[in-house]
C-alpha cells in the first residue's frame, strides 16, 4: 500500500459572519432592549435613535 499526503477540507464557519451577527445582535438588543426599559436613564439615552428608526417607545 502506497503512502500518499491527504488533505481533508473542513468546511468552517466564515470568518465575516460571527462579527456580522454579533453585531446585529446588539443592534436588536439596543433597539428593543431600551425601548422596552423601565429605567428612564435608560430609556431617554436611547430615546431620539428609537425614533429615528421609527420604532414608538410610548
Amino acid at each position: 500500500m502506497e503512502q500518499s499526503d491527504h488533505i481533508i477540507a473542513v468546511t468552517t464557519i466564515p470568518t465575516a459572519l460571527v462579527p456580522a451577527l454579533s453585531a446585529i445582535l446588539l443592534g436588536v438588543f439596543l433597539v428593543l432592549g431600551t425601548g422596552f426599559a423601565h429605567s428612564d436613564t435608560i430609556h431617554n439615552a436611547a430615546h431620539d435613535s428609537r425614533h429615528s428608526f421609527a420604532f414608538p417607545c410610548h
